[in-house]
């Protein structure tokens, strides 16, 4: 549990081995490269291998061709150092062109039937006319429009008798009728404008139609027949052209990625003379993987393993690896960054206390019964950590639920069990107001044990880093603990068991000396180091360190206030709960029942959303805030 214990990793060869090592390093599982540009400005007389990649421009090509061509390409790969560029992209090149000869002259023949099934239509509604088009449109004097006009504007042609055109309808529809007029030129912009104003659309007959609209009807569909016999034939020819490729392209593809991947993979080499080395981070159970896969190339290749923090140029990569029930809690960990390789992992500790608050603050049997199964739900069928963490949570509510005595907001159901069980009431009554005072003190203390919990963790963490100095002095070292811890205990032996605790001496132990040890903590550490105690004079020193001071100590104060929320969370709940209750006994009958789960789910939906973003406020500002940096590294395998 905690943060996987890794191994520095260097593997170095001669440069004539390049592409075999890279061939076998970009197949390494769970191996955490390390970028030469982190190496390269720290190592004089390094260079670089990175060059532009001439995979990239013909994958895209290659993409673009099975796209537009739907050629379906298998994405596997091949290992071919034979390779040819130029012979490749002109292979291509040669069977893009075919196809895009082919599709065009597709493109040309569609937008011809394309035309020609428009023209149909159109010679389709005047079918009735026994008159050739050509003679039509051949007038001289008369000018002829063919088009539809609304049907209710036909009735309106009436009031236009007078005028000089003669109007003729071929068919109707439910909407339109299909016709024609026609005037003389002298008449025509006149009789124009009458049409317009009810609305006739006109159509326009192709120059290419010929004859009787019944002949042109028989004409424009043969032409149509044709056109669409020479499309199946050019799409036959793309299907031959495509099966006889497919094969190189599928191979050409395979050759590209591979090389793709070798030649992304120079990012991470560093040269230096006639070696190169690749360096990198592994779990510490799979060090032996890495010898293997380079075990025939063992006389050219040197593999050299060390601690993780043995090259101080590079920063080790932090993987956590927790059990069953903290590690979907990781999510949250990550969100506020994740710890450093020789920090402590909180995910645990984020695990139980989240949990348990969340529990504390939305404790009903049936509500966190429904909460874990919809995180199953989400989590087995959508793999939503999120939904692994709300079966953990869930749990912690129906626990908490059932020592409520809390089943939907029904406070009695679960009365007859507490009998049995020899209770003569249940453990807990949220809503007696005699017990308020006390669970809003027990919250506070929840919250004290919580933050002197935390800095404990704090002072761990910096032992581990030989931080010395803020062990010491820090307000959330050994100096804040003592003083924290003292007011605590003072508190309860004071004013709960009347045990004078406070006193000259006591006040001066463990208030008067831990907040000197605070104020001066910046002038200490200094001194560790071997600097100046105070760089900048001590005027300036004390008046920061002053008002410093008083804000670490009003921060004691509120930060454990805060947790007063977690009691505040636990009365809302049961208040909302018991207005639901009472709505169901005012409306009585089959509409309490909908009251009642439209109320619960309501409440879940408002009430679980706060206390789980007030859970991870606590998490996030009152404890991590005082023992978690969260600035690591995350580890990231090539494989990914």
């Amino acid at each position: 549990m905690g943060i996987a214990k890794i191994k520095l990793v260097d593997i170095t060869s001669n440069t004539a081995n390049l592409d075999p090592v890279l061939s076998r390093f970009v197949d390494l599982k769970d191996f955490h490269p390390v970028l030469a540009s982190e190496i390269l400005e720290r190592v004089h007389g390094s260079t670089s291998f990175v060059a532009e990649n001439p995979c990239q421009p013909l994958l895209q090509e290659l993409d673009e061709i099975e796209k537009k061509y739907d050629l379906n390409l298998p994405t596997t790969e091949q290992r071919d150092y034979n390779y040819d560029f130029n012979e490749m992209y002109d292979y291509m090149a040669q069977i893009k062109e075919s196809l895009s000869s082919e599709v065009a002259n597709i493109n040309e023949l569609q937008e011809h039937v394309r035309k020609y099934q428009d023209a149909l239509i159109q010679v389709k509604n005047i079918e009735s006319l026994d008159i050739p088009l050509d003679d039509l449109f051949a007038c001289e004097f008369v000018s002829i429009r063919f088009g539809r006009l609304p049907n209710d504007s036909v009735e309106k042609l009436r009031f236009f008798q007078s005028r000089p055109f003669v109007f003729k309808s071929f068919n109707q529809d439910s909407n339109n009728s299909w016709c024609m007029y026609y005037t003389t030129d002298e008449y025509k912009r006149e009789v124009d404008n009458i049409f317009s104003s009810l609305f006739f659309e006109r159509i326009y007959i192709p120059d290419f139609v010929h004859g009787r609209p019944k002949e042109a009807i028989s004409a424009l569909e043969e032409e149509i027949k044709q056109g669409k016999k020479m499309i199946d034939s050019y799409k036959s020819d793309i299907y031959d052209i495509s099966c006889g490729c497919s094969t190189r392209l599928s191979c050409i593809k395979a050759e590209l990625l591979f090389l793709n991947r070798t030649f992304e993979a120079k990012k991470y080499v560093v040269g230096l003379g006639d070696k190169f080395t690749i360096s990198g981070f592994i779990e510490e159970q799979n060090v032996e993987k890495i010898k293997f896969a380079f075990e025939d190339m063992k006389e050219e290749v040197e593999i050299e393993v060390q601690e993780a923090d043995a090259d101080k140029r590079i920063t080790p990569p932090t993987k956590l690896k927790n059990g069953w029930f903290s590690k979907p809690f990781g999510m949250f960990v990550e969100m506020y960054g994740l710890p450093g390789y020789k920090d402590i992992d909180p995910t645990p500790f984020v695990a139980i206390t989240y949990s348990l608050l969340f529990g504390i603050m939305f404790g009903d049997l049936g509500q966190g019964l429904v909460l874990m199964l919809l995180g199953w739900i989400f989590y087995k069928y959508k793999n939503m950590r999120l939904g692994a963490v709300g079966i953990r949570i869930g749990l912690s509510s129906a626990i908490f639920g059932l020592i409520y005595g809390s089943v939907f907001g029904n406070e009695e159901l679960l009365n007859p069990m507490f009998h049995a069980l020899g209770f003569e009431h249940k453990p807990i009554h949220v809503m007696d107001p005699a017990f308020t005072m006390t669970l809003l003190i027990a919250a506070i203390g929840i919250g004290a044990f919580l933050i002197v919990i935390a800095m404990i963790i704090n002072i761990v963490t910096l032992l581990k880093k030989k931080r010395y100095a803020e062990v010491i002095a820090s307000h959330n070292g050994f100096a804040g603990l003592l003083l924290y811890g003292f007011i605590l205990v003072g508190v309860v032996l004071q004013m709960g068991l009347q045990i004078p605790v406070f006193n000259g001496l006591t006040i001066g132990f463990f208030v008067g000396l831990p907040l000197v040890l605070i104020f001066f903590k910046e002038p200490i550490e200094r001194k560790f180091h071997g600097h100046k105690m105070f760089p900048t004079g001590f005027g300036g020193f004390f008046v920061e360190g002053f008002f410093e001071l008083f804000e670490i100590i009003l921060s004691y104060v509120t930060n454990t206030m805060s947790f007063l929320r977690v009691g505040g969370f636990v009365l809302s709940h049961a208040g909302m709960m018991l207005v639901v209750t009472s709505l169901m006994t005012m409306v009585g009958g089959t509409g309490s029942i909908l009251v009642a789960v439209f109320g619960n789910i309501f409440v879940m939906a408002l009430e679980g959303m706060i206390v789980g973003i007030q859970v991870l406020r606590l998490e996030f500002y009152e404890m991590f805030s005082r023992y978690y940096e969260g600035n690591g590294v995350a580890f990231s395998a090539l494989n990914l």
